[in-house]
């Protein structure tokens, strides 16, 4: 690859002088590491690869860096750590030679709606302050142009009537950047009034139908119920206008129900508060259900979805407003800001200059600052959080970084490079969980863990350079050189998905037929308009299953086994054998030890410190009563089989006198996605986005749908190895042998190698992207080499 050899001329590694200048692990075994020793050269640029499930998370994050940070904690007073995250000590004998530990993961940062690209960086707040030292008319400090900031002054009085009661309330005239109309929010919600009541029914009767609210017991019921602004016996149609005024948006007031102060507030704002102001993803799915009937989102014909007050947007510098400033792609807002010279903010126009200038070096140019950060992608999020750290006067810190390549382009993939090396130059430890070649290809020292995943990994198989890599066999090394090959034939498409005039975010009217009962791969360079394209133009629905790596909702009692339905044919089996109920066999329900209520650990706090979670002693972390574990299927007791890797699980039942058949098949699916090392009850808070990807894949593979089912995959590939590439590969032509058709996005060669068919967007990111630049099969982009996908695919397979 291009990008190995141009690393090849980069100026060598500062020197390790001796043994003080290593981080020493000694011992470490969280997760399923094996008492692993090994120690990482300081100031140098460290790899670590090695299967999915091989441990190097848990090396990395949940030993080396975790202990850095709960070692800092340590440093603040118990006060201030009582204000803190609690973390225990890893599971290792010695760590000696820690840093500072800064780390840059893949988190998505969150669907809050006030969050932002600017307001998570420090853009937004250099941006205000140099608007309120600059624009025209000046309306105010910093705070003015801020959408967060509703600042309110006391204005006068007003009476509220309940019953015959009046109290006197005082009134507020806000003078913050907020727009008052969607509270900052840039949308505003048209709220359907039948999905929240019946309203031929009493509240009495029980009117309300949104979800949990029951007029006999809910206290949010009760309230309005006894407010005294409304009849509880008569029926909401049949309610007087001032009534219907205080039931639908009455002003929040004190009232007494049964004997208990609380707040009565209208209807509406009610359901803003409750329902909207929340992260919908968040949101259990009969609730996220109930909001997407009972709610419409606009743009905010006030603001016009800018969020900001009519006084911030009318302030400008130049002809431009803060809000069109915002809105601009940070590449051309960072030419507009490098054209100012206003000598009495020099400082700041130099530090706004190279925070912008950071977005543009890392291949973040095409975004706005107004771009809401829950929009962002995991690789685009992580290097958001990147850019605090480009332009920092520490040195000896040591950055985490969990596969900082993932939703780059390989044309980008070089820039990401060059910031890990710069980081590195300036005296820091940079330690990075890869999978990539390219990414590896520029490591001072590689640590490569395994042999395999779960129970078969957690121990190092290398340590040294790429060069020793390649040549140590380790499944790493024999696979860091594997390239596939252009198919030679491709399948011909069934049908096709007609998308006409697409103009999501970037794209400009797009037109383009994705071919159906084919495997189609979408790519191009990040920001190009992929994602746009494809979740954007192409709904989910009863045809189109879409399959991401967002966070999989459930407590820390929810497992492979529960959320792929798994547990329920094994229950039924245990049942059957045994003669009694399936119930015993859930830790959740009545099988569950009452010690630990099933959790198998008992979670001491100790407020300010780390709590404690010891092994419950009386099921001794196995989560059932022991009377439970008497009973046994195929001699293993329930606690055993969850604690089975899917491929044992596999093999114990599917012969002898544990054969479920039904299990068997959910299990063959875990496998088939490549989960094989997972364990049953391994909780789901611990997998990684890859991992919760194909376990999404994998369920949605069992699910009954007609042969014109539609799969879309948001890079599969992500925390793949090299070797599990093949595999997914076959997968993706099973399902399409099936008669599914699969539309994949996707960056990675092996992948565009071997679709059938290929959309390639750009040519560039933002304004300069959102078009279809190539159409047609892999060998034709191949011999093309008309764009940049084109040119990295042609190198990849050698063409």
């Amino acid at each position: 690859m291009s990008s190995a050899k141009r690393t090849d001329t980069r100026s060598p590694a500062p020197h390790v002088a001796d043994s003080h200048d290593m981080i020493r692990v000694h011992g470490a075994r969280e997760n399923n590491l094996k008492d692993v020793s090994i120690e990482i050269p300081k100031r140098r640029l460290t790899v670590f690869t090695g299967v999915s499930g091989s441990g190097k998370s848990s090396l990395v994050f949940n030993t080396i860096a975790a202990e850095s940070q709960r070692l800092i904690n340590e440093t603040y007073s118990a006060f201030v750590q009582g204000f803190m995250p609690t973390l225990a000590r890893p599971e290792v004998d010695v760590l000696d030679g820690l840093t500072t530990a800064i780390i840059v993961d893949q988190q998505r940062m969150g669907a809050d709606p006030r969050s932002t690209v600017g307001t998570a960086t420090d853009a937004n707040a250099m941006l205000r302050i140099l608007f309120s030292r600059l624009g025209d008319p000046h309306i105010g400090p910093p705070s003015a142009y801020s959408f967060n900031t509703a600042s309110v002054r006391a204005s006068g009085a007003i009476t509220v009537e309940r019953g015959n009661k009046k109290a006197v309330r005082a009134t507020y005239e806000r003078t913050g950047g907020m727009c008052t109309n969607c509270e900052g929010r840039g949308t505003v919600s048209d709220i359907d009034l039948t999905q929240l009541y019946d309203d031929s029914k009493s509240l009495a009767e029980g009117a309300f139908t949104i979800p949990g609210w029951k007029s006999d017991s809910q206290w949010t019921v009760q309230v309005y119920a006894q407010s005294g602004f409304v009849d509880p016996d008569k029926p909401i149609r049949e309610y007087t206008e001032k009534e219907l005024r205080d039931f639908l948006h009455g002003e929040p007031v004190k009232v007494k129900v049964n004997g208990v102060n609380l707040t009565y507030e209208g209807l509406i704002p009610k359901i803003q508060k409750s329902f909207l102001s929340k992260d919908k993803e968040a949101m259990q799915p009969h609730i996220r259900a109930f909001v997407e009937r009972a709610v419409t989102f606009t743009t905010c014909p006030e603001c016009e979805g800018t969020r900001l007050s009519e006084g911030a947007r009318s302030s400008r510098i130049g002809k431009i407003s803060i809000a069109d400033a915002c809105a601009m792609e940070i590449r051309d807002l960072a030419e507009w800001v490098r054209d100012l010279d206003e000598p009495s903010v020099a400082p700041l126009l130099t530090a706004l200059r190279d925070t912008l200038d950071s977005f543009v070096e890392i291949g973040l140019g095409y975004l706005s600052l107004d771009r809401p950060a829950g929009t962002l992608s995991g690789g685009e999020a992580q290097r958001v959080k990147m850019i605090r750290h480009l332009g920092s006067s520490l040195t000896d810190t040591t950055y985490v970084s969990d596969e900082p390549t993932i939703g780059l382009h390989p044309h980008d993939i070089q820039r990401m490079n060059d910031l890990l090396l710069r980081l590195r130059d300036k005296g820091n430890t940079v330690l990075v969980v890869e999978h990539k070649p390219e990414a590896i290809a520029i490591a001072d020292h590689v640590v490569d863990l395994g042999p395999g995943a779960g129970t078969a990994g957690g121990t190092v198989c290398y340590e040294g350079t790429v060069e020793g890599l390649r040549a140590g066999g380790t499944l790493t090394g024999r696979h860091l050189d594997d390239r596939a090959a252009l198919k030679e034939t491709v399948r011909k498409p069934t049908g096709a998905l007609e998308i006409r005039g697409a103009t999501t975010h970037n794209l400009q009217g797009v037109d383009v037929d994705v071919p159906l009962g084919v495997l189609c791969v979408v790519t191009g360079v990040a920001g190009s308009g992929k994602s746009s394209l494809i979740h954007g133009s192409i709904p989910a629905g009863a045809d189109v299953v879409s399959v991401d790596q967002s966070a999989i909702k459930g407590s820390r009692r929810s497992n492979p086994a529960t959320y792929t339905g798994l547990l329920d044919p094994i229950r039924k089996a245990f049942a059957k054998a045994n003669g009694v109920k399936p119930a015993l066999f859930s830790a959740n329900s009545e099988g569950a030890c009452p010690t630990c209520n099933g959790a198998g650990v008992v979670y001491t706090d100790l407020a300010m410190m780390a709590g404690v979670a010891a092994p419950c002693e009386d099921c001794e972390g196995k989560r059932f009563q022991p009377a439970v574990l008497e009973y046994r299927l195929g001699g293993r007791d329930i606690s055993e089989v969850l604690a089975m890797s899917v491929d044992r699980a596999e093999e114990f039942f599917g012969t002898g006198e544990a054969r479920t058949p039904a299990a068997h098949k959910i299990l063959e699916r875990l496998a088939d996605v490549g989960l094989g090392y997972l364990t049953l009850g391994q909780p789901l808070t611990t997998l990684s986005g890859g991992e919760r990807q194909r376990l999404k894949l994998a369920t949605h593979m069992g699910e009954k749908g007609g042969d014109g089912s539609v799969f879309v995959l948001d890079e599969p590939t992500t925390g793949l190895h090299l070797a599990d590439v093949e595999q997914l590969l076959g997968l993706l032509d099973r399902l399409v042998d099936a008669g599914k058709s699969v539309i994949v996005i996707e960056h990675h060669q092996a992948v565009m190698a071997h679709a059938d068919w290929i959309i390639d967007l750009g040519p560039g990111a933002g304004h300069d992207g959102g078009r279809i630049v190539f159409e047609g099969t892999p060998a034709d982009l191949v011999a093309d080499r008309s764009t940049l996908t084109g040119e990295h695919l042609a190198r990849y397979v050698g063409a």
